[in-house]
């Protein structure tokens, strides 16, 4: 069986300036080949050294420590400081301390379970735009989590005057923004202008100007008593238990720029693969089809009964991790497999390559959901929210949205892929295709009636 697509590495050494330009295209296939199986390698620069972590015990050292020890980079960040402000993505130390506090009380499995609600309206209203034919599935899956968001965040639909506001200037950020910021790479004082791109900047004022009026209708709302109990109302009214505090208006469009980033953008990623895997691996989709008829069948069915589902998705997720690397800065000098890595190196942990290290997992490029129903996985080196303090908070969030849009969509549609080539991964923001990633749909029996 033909494996699922994956970037052609580098496979020589090349000058500095080229590894950037190809490093700005597209992060993946600007790495050379041998890091898949390496357990460490470091990367020198003039300005910087880097250590690229790939075996489990390093990578749990550095993302279970103490957040001050490994503190998250600016390197990584900083092209997305326009958008985010301080949210919580890009804090550290008390500040990130202080808004974990206040944001994950609203992410606790209970809670989780109130949105589920709204994640099935949106999978419902997505499944009925598709149509019979070929389908750029990713800008379909774009549009559908944006949707959840909407829905379970501010309880309004996309097609909300506002929300569709800041869809569509999100997109417009999307196709403006590169990987690398020149501030990301140099180390240049806070003061220096970090010459992002005028449309980055324009889209991140549009979206960021939509997002104000959003918090602040909403903020009247719960001032009036009129509010929805919502995940916006539940951050929004709640406080730090240390300091009794809450986010105030422009902290609080920071955090709502990075659920969107976070809970929009890497769902949109996984979900697109996901399809796209079992349009080309027939037998797994027949399965999730049949789970996914059960449970719509049943309405008071639970996520539970989509256990091959999930599996489907945890297998996506290894494949296609939304956010392929993760970097943070050593705040002391360290020693890792007895080598020096000075205070202030970067230290880079790439779910893309632990994930498909071939130490590590079996048939690593792959695509095998059933190594999750045993002990086929070391989970040990699965990192699609990363680990420690600074585990993704939305994770369940996540998980949930991908298994229940498999579900619903798999259900009422049959999945080919379409007659092009195969899609070509490249990371920008997240783990996107190249060029689109087109199928063949049709629709299944009575599939026109099941949403």
């Amino acid at each position: 069986m033909t494996l699922p697509p994956k970037p052609v590495p580098r496979r020589r050494r090349v000058p500095l300036w080229r590894h950037l330009r190809a490093f700005r295209r597209d992060i993946l296939s600007a790495q050379p080949a041998h890091l898949y199986a390496a357990k460490m390698a470091e990367f020198r620069t003039p300005f910087f050294r880097s250590f690229l972590l790939n075996e489990p015990e390093l990578v749990a050292e550095v993302l279970k420590a103490r957040p001050g020890d490994f503190p998250k980079s600016d390197r990584v960040t900083e092209g997305l400081r326009p958008l985010l402000g301080d949210a919580v993505f890009v804090t550290n130390g008390a500040a990130w301390a202080r808004q974990r506090r206040i944001i994950d009380p609203a992410f606790e499995t209970a809670r989780l379970a109130a949105t589920l609600p709204a994640m099935r309206a949106a999978a419902e209203a997505a499944v009925a735009r598709l149509a019979p034919g070929e389908v750029e599935i990713e800008a379909w899956a774009s549009h559908a989590t944006a949707d959840v968001i909407f829905r379970t965040l501010f309880s309004v639909p996309i097609e909300h005057r506002l929300a569709a506001a800041v869809y569509d200037a999100f997109r417009a950020y999307q196709r403006s923004q590169p990987i690398l910021n020149l501030g990301a790479f140099l180390p240049l004082p806070r003061w220096v202008p970090r010459l992002h791109r005028r449309r980055t900047l324009r889209a991140a004022g549009e979206i960021r100007a939509a997002l104000v009026d959003l918090v602040a209708a909403r903020r009247d709302a719960i001032a009036g008593g009129t509010a929805p109990d919502d995940l916006a109302t539940r951050i929004m009214t709640a406080v730090d238990p240390e300091t009794g505090q809450g986010f105030g208006a422009e902290e609080m469009v920071d955090q709502v720029a990075i659920f969107f980033l976070a809970g929009h953008e890497t769902s949109a990623a996984a979900l697109a693969w996901a399809l796209y895997l079992l349009a080309t691996h027939p037998g797994a989709q027949e399965e999730v089809a049949a789970e996914g008829r059960a449970f719509l069948a049943d309405p008071g069915a639970r996520l539970s009964v989509l256990p091959r589902t999930r599996d489907v998705f945890r297998e996506t997720l290894r494949l296609y991790p939304p956010v392929p690397m993760m970097v943070r800065q050593a705040a002391r000098a360290e020693r890792f497999r007895g080598r020096r890595v000075p205070r202030g190196s970067q230290v880079v942990i790439s779910p893309w390559h632990l994930h498909r290290n071939p130490r590590l997992w079996r048939d690593p490029d792959g695509f095998d959901p059933s190594r999750w129903a045993g002990e086929g996985a070391p989970r040990e080196a699965y990192l699609p929210f990363s680990a420690g303090p600074r585990v993704c908070p939305g994770a369940g969030f996540a998980m949930a949205e991908g298994a229940l849009f498999l579900a619903h969509v798999t259900a009422a549609w049959r999945l080919l892929p379409a007659t092009r080539a195969a899609p070509v991964p490249v990371a920008h923001l997240t783990v996107r295709s190249q060029d689109g990633i087109f199928l063949e749909l049709s629709p299944r029996d009575r599939g026109a009636d099941v949403t």
